[in-house]
């Protein structure tokens, strides 16, 4: 489990997220509000929103517009998450029964406190392999 969250808010812009995706190596922002997860936001959820054509010169006013969407517009919502007393396997059979590349841990207020990736689930059953 990585500890060091990077949130954003629901009216977050777009541009904001590329940023962060820019600037630093992970995959998943955490979407708060009120200080409650309210959803995920992936590299692949912001590819799929911005043009292709931003940053080149093909670029148009719309392809930039596309930075202007809000992080409410992409996130997915209320997402399948951890608590932060689960098990290796516990987060394992929540990969196998849902379509998520990640999943929040989450305290027993709703707040993130975590987040598990299958790669982390991949290098603990490496160095712990009876783990689960």
């Amino acid at each position: 489990m990585s500890t060091k969250l990077v949130t954003v808010n629901l009216d977050d812009k777009l541009e904001t997220v590329k940023e962060i995706f820019d600037n630093l190596k992970f995959h998943h922002l955490l979407v708060v509000e009120e200080r409650k997860l309210l959803g995920v936001v992936s590299d692949r959820d912001l590819l799929k929103a911005l043009s292709p054509n931003i940053g080149s010169a093909r670029e148009t006013y719309q392809d930039i517009a596309s930075l202007n969407k809000r992080v409410h517009q992409i996130a997915t919502r209320h997402p399948i998450v951890l608590q932060e007393t689960a098990t290796v396997d516990d987060a394992i059979h929540l990969f196998n029964t849902h379509s998520v590349s990640c999943l929040p841990v989450v305290d027993l207020n709703a707040w993130p406190v975590g987040i598990v990736s299958w790669r982390d689930i991949l290098k603990n059953l490496r160095i712990n392999p009876t783990s689960t």
